[in-house]
């Protein structure tokens, strides 16, 4: 690994994330980072992304711009831009936009490999709940929202 690898914004790919369709971009895919995930997520209005948690690793969320809300664990916590909030492996988390504007997220955990060769394609390691479940925040609101 180079000492350092600097990623410019014009470099990042935007793609839609495999279950919420919410638009995020990786920044370290070209660092050949094995330790460390850091990405934006952008959540359109009325949003959010799926529920989960993670084996090993710790993540940090922070607000780029917007207000942010995350259910950890059942509890609700809205974050102001250039907020965050530290979640601890094994809890179950969302971030969700119930509001009408954009919401941008950096979001970065280590360490990024977390299953043994044993539980790979465990989904339930991660989703013991429906991923795609919405907060009650968000009643009554189709996301993703369905094909044309």
């Amino acid at each position: 690994m180079d000492s350092y690898t600097a990623v410019q914004p014009e470099s990042l790919e935007w793609r839609p994330s495999n279950m919420m369709k919410i638009p995020n971009a990786d920044f370290l895919e070209r660092t050949g980072s094995k330790m460390l995930g850091a990405r934006l997520w952008k959540l359109p209005p009325r949003s959010a992304m799926t529920l989960h948690r993670h084996h090993r690793m710790e993540e940090f969320y922070f607000v780029v711009s917007g207000t942010g809300k995350i259910r950890v664990d059942g509890v609700t916590t809205t974050l102001r831009q250039h907020g965050g909030i530290h979640v601890a492996p094994q809890s179950l988390r969302q971030v969700f936009n119930d509001t009408d504007e954009d919401v941008l997220w950096l979001i970065t955990g280590a360490p990024e490999a977390e299953l043994t060769p044993e539980q790979e394609g465990d989904l339930s390691i991660f989703y013991p709940q429906d991923p795609k479940q919405l907060p009650v925040e968000l009643d009554g609101v189709t996301w993703p929202p369905e094909k044309d």
